[in-house]
């Protein structure tokens, strides 16, 4: 339905006034390549949309639409009178080519509105995101002085979510490798009376697995979570340890 509302929409635009009556002769000379055509016609699908945002609406009102269209067809090199004549060739001469036109450019939109939902999406991850630490960790470090350790502030009570992308490889020497994140209030921080987040093992297989850990705080804040997403305690210091950590996310309330 989307479709035919869009192709009749496009259709009446560029042939009212372009068809002057049956005489006019309709010729295959000088009309649009389907390539060009269909870049042309997203642009200008895309332009209706925007119009109707009230704030670009304001900056433009002293604009019509056909200006518009004329702008974007002469950035492709083309005339309004090129595009009207491909058109009216297309809709009385090529109609099933001309819906085959609008599926692509439909699809065109289609891929640009999942392109943006994407980065809009990520855009909200990293505004959300609470992590005030390094983003990746890999080890072996080159300086041999990174141990992944982690020292975070969190300052208001509520259910926190730490979501990280763990790839750890067969080599490593880890015994039973799982995090080592635990939390103490201020007023514990020299003695540190640890309660440590629940965890669970992980895969030593070299490949990439996303991993969620809940951490529930009381009303007392704020805390200090601290640990290492690869628990280290108690382990021995000349271990050969494997594996990257990235896309770190924390949040608070909800997962992302």
């Amino acid at each position: 339905m989307r479709r035919y509302i869009f192709l009749t929409i496009i259709i009446i635009s560029f042939l009212t006034g372009a068809c002057a009556g049956r005489r006019n002769k309709v010729v295959h000379r000088n009309t649009i390549p389907e390539k060009d055509l269909i870049s042309i016609l997203s642009e200008i699908h895309i332009a209706e949309g925007l119009i109707t945002v009230p704030e670009i609406n304001y900056l433009y009102s002293e604009r019509d639409s056909i200006s518009t269209y004329k702008d974007i067809i002469l950035k492709y090199g083309y005339t309004k009178d090129e595009l009207d004549r491909t058109m009216r060739y297309l809709y009385i001469k090529k109609p099933r080519r001309l819906v085959k036109v609008y599926d692509k450019v439909l699809g065109t939109l289609s891929e640009m509105e999942s392109r943006v939902d994407k980065e809009l999406q990520l855009y909200r991850s990293n505004a959300a995101n609470l992590w005030q630490g390094k983003f990746n960790y890999y080890l072996p470090d080159r300086s041999a002085a990174d141990t992944a350790w982690i020292n975070i502030k969190l300052r208001y009570p509520g259910i926190y979510y730490l979501k990280f992308t763990l790839t750890m490889y067969p080599d490593d020497e880890t015994p039973e490798p799982a995090a080592g994140i635990f939390y103490c209030y201020p007023d514990t921080v020299d003695l540190c009376i640890r309660k440590y987040i629940s965890a669970f093992p992980f895969l030593k297989d070299a490949r990439p697995h996303t991993y969620t850990l809940r951490i529930l705080l009381g009303r007392q804040s704020p805390v200090s979570l601290r640990g290492w997403f690869i628990d280290q305690e108690g382990q021995a210091p000349y271990l050969f340890r494997h594996y990257n950590i990235e896309n770190i996310i924390l949040t608070r309330g909800l997962i992302q």
